[in-house]
């Protein structure tokens, strides 16, 4: 029988990409991490010797801990969250058990992470589809703290440069179109984050960037709200968070 403080790789799998999904945090020693240097997607980083500074971190919201196993150390990691009034679960058989199970792992070499475990992320300004779609998956699935700059589009570069900002969906830039395939393929690709709900979203986007409605039946809507929203909105920060 589970313990109460214990969920599983395929409970947790039915949250991540959810407004319900908890702060997902690997507390996996040094060593463990660099046998195999990949995140469970929307998970963070967090040494188990800091809990002063997890707790803060947390900000009161619900977490999974994640270590190796899923032994002593989530457990007690766990343990010692709720004795400060934080809620939290452990994830059962740690994250060996999430790799065994064939679930999307994100490779941490092919995230644009800064020196504070950070990702900025820069792009023309008044964003539509593609550019609201990429945001959205990065923040569920790969950097849930990321930040995101809207630029004209002869600035990104030069953005870029000054705040140490990763372009994308810009000519040039190192996640951009590919082929009939756009951004949002791109970063699925490169974050290894194919899942079959994943790849039909996937489908739809690139049929309403691309205006190749006759690809997937949503296309001509999903281009309308998008329309719709850009004019509705100013501020580009308040329209991607609509």
């Amino acid at each position: 029988m589970p313990a109460p403080n214990e969920i599983t790789p395929k409970q947790l799998l039915r949250l991540i990409g959810t407004p319900l999904c908890p702060v997902i945090v690997d507390m996996r020693i040094p060593d463990d991490f660099a046998a195999d240097p990949r995140l469970i997607p929307a998970s963070i980083r967090h040494s188990h010797t800091d809990l002063t500074g997890l707790v803060r971190r947390l900000k009161g919201r619900a977490s999974v801990i994640a270590c190796h196993k899923g032994h002593k150390l989530s457990q007690g990691v766990v343990s010692a969250l709720q004795a400060e009034g934080v809620a939290g679960e452990y994830l059962s058989g740690g994250a060996t058990a999430w790799a065994d199970s064939g679930a999307p792992m994100v490779p941490v070499a092919a995230v644009p992470f800064d020196s504070e475990g950070q990702t900025c992320w820069i792009t023309r300004t008044r964003p539509k589809i593609d550019r609201i779609a990429c945001p959205w998956l990065i923040r569920r699935f790969v950097d849930p703290g990321a930040r995101f700059l809207f630029v004209t589009e002869s600035e990104v570069r030069t953005g870029a440069a000054l705040f140490n900002a990763t372009p994308f969906d810009t000519p040039d830039a190192d996640f951009t179109h590919e082929g009939e395939k756009c951004t949002f393929d791109a970063m699925l690709d490169r974050f290894c984050l194919h899942s079959p709900a994943l790849d039909r979203m996937a489908l739809a986007i690139r049929a309403a960037d691309t205006n190749r409605h006759d690809l997937h039946p949503v296309a001509a809507g999903l281009l309308a709200v998008s329309v719709g929203l850009s004019r509705q909105f100013r501020n580009d920060q308040a329209q991607m968070e609509a």
